[in-house]
């Protein structure tokens, strides 16, 4: 019984370590940024980007004083539509958000028109964009702008339309 036993332990822990060695080598494979986003090779930033990572910022209007459960909940509208956008368009450079963690930055703008001119700057750079307008049935008017979401891209972009704005 105790060499049954030992045995069934033992081909538990190699099936385990086996398949932590064949996860560790399959998820390397897919762990190079989509090309169209690398820097020159040779270059120290020839990785993933400058900042070597990818992130999602989400900006919130701060003159529409939303509560913190609006602002929550227009922050995950943005967020599920950019990833929607990304899923579709550019699967790899999602993988690639995804390895990263997942970065998400919250930061504010004082108005609508700072919406709209970030919204411009992002898609220059060919940024993906989601901006989220209020069904208006609780704290603010319908068609309010709300939120922009700028990304999921390479930081060093999304920084260059939203690295000036302050943490919400």
């Amino acid at each position: 019984m105790e060499f049954v036993s030992n045995s069934m332990v033992l081909g538990v822990l190699s099936g385990v370590a086996g398949g932590l060695c064949l996860g560790w080598l399959l998820h390397g494979r897919g762990a190079r940024p989509p090309r169209g986003l690398l820097p020159p090779a040779g270059s120290e930033a020839s990785v993933m980007g400058e900042s070597g990572e990818f992130k999602m910022i989400l900006v919130v209007r701060n003159d529409l004083k939303m509560g913190k459960g609006k602002v929550a909940a227009q922050c995950s509208h943005a967020a599920v539509s950019a990833y929607k956008q990304l899923h579709r368009r550019n699967p790899e450079l999602l993988k690639q958000w995804e390895y990263c963690g997942q970065p998400k930055v919250v930061v504010k703008a004082p108005d609508e028109d700072c919406l709209i001119e970030l919204l411009t700057h992002a898609k220059e750079l060919g940024l993906t964009v989601s901006l989220i307008q209020d069904a208006g049935r609780t704290q603010i008017a319908p068609g309010s702008r709300t939120v922009l979401g700028v990304g999921p891209g390479p930081a060093d972009i999304v920084d260059k339309v939203t690295g000036h704005l302050k943490l919400y």
